[in-house]
């Protein structure tokens, strides 16, 4: 059976990037009185993250590990004054219909404007019981000198 590659498409672009991403940014900016639990409605378990600084290569094999690592990157960005993420560039790959990617450049800043962060970054997503989950991130710092505001120059 064949599956609509455009709907697809446009369901992960959706959910990533209106639902998943707004409720991340209001709830780490501190404009949305959560805790950092919320994250487990768009972040499965187990969950594999990489990232460059800090270091990190695991499995997050439960609920309070997936809290923990959301809550150091919250607390690094309010101890910069976070407000919004810009996001220069994006991509989102369609495997079928139950499996995606999305590639994005974060440009996490303060409400001067001030980036604080710059990552790019791969999500690996599927649709279990129609719901999408992140199960993996791979990310890695990056700098407008270097990216360009490319995905693909800043993978180089």
């Amino acid at each position: 059976m064949s599956f609509n590659l455009e709907s697809t498409r446009k369901e992960i672009s959706e959910w990533f990037f209106k639902t998943y991403f707004n409720h991340w940014v209001e709830v780490g900016s501190g404009k949305r009185k959560e805790g950092p639990e919320f994250i487990l409605q768009y972040w499965g378990t187990p969950l594999y993250a990489t990232v460059d600084n800090p270091p990190i290569a695991e499995w997050m094999m439960t609920g309070e590990e997936i809290v923990g690592f959301l809550e150091l990157q919250h607390k690094l960005l309010k101890e910069g004054g976070y407000s919004h993420t810009h996001v220069p560039d994006k991509k989102i790959i369609v495997y079928n219909d139950n499996g995606g990617a999305i590639e994005v450049i974060w440009s996490r800043r303060a409400a001067d404007q001030t980036e604080l962060q710059r990552y790019v970054a791969h999500f690996e997503i599927i649709k279990i019981d129609g719901v999408w989950k992140v199960v993996g991130i791979q990310s890695r710092n990056t700098s407008i000198e270097k990216d360009e505001d490319s995905i693909n120059k800043a993978w180089t």
